[in-house]
């Protein structure tokens, strides 16, 4: 585990104690934090990723977020797995 891998974990954990219930619902939160956790704690949560992927394109397609917001939390769970090609 690096330094850049904690540093996106914490920007999850942020973003998820920012927007709480009134920007995304329990479900929503716990989509993102599975994936987090997933890929930040065992290295394998591609398909727990992808769900995130799904749910910010609801929120941007919804109105209910701005695409590059969206983008930065994908993003940040992407990074809280380990880099391509380490395991």
């Amino acid at each position: 585990m690096d330094n850049i891998r904690s540093e996106a974990y914490g920007r999850v954990v942020k973003t998820l104690a920012e927007t709480g219930p009134v920007e995304l619902t329990a479900d929503e939160q716990q989509t993102v934090r599975t994936a987090a956790d997933a890929l930040f704690f065992e290295g394998d949560g591609y398909d727990e990723l992808a769900a995130v992927e799904d749910l910010v394109q609801q929120l941007v397609d919804a109105g209910r977020w701005p695409a590059p917001r969206g983008r930065q939390l994908v993003d940040d769970v992407a990074a809280c797995g380990p880099s391509a090609g380490v395991r």
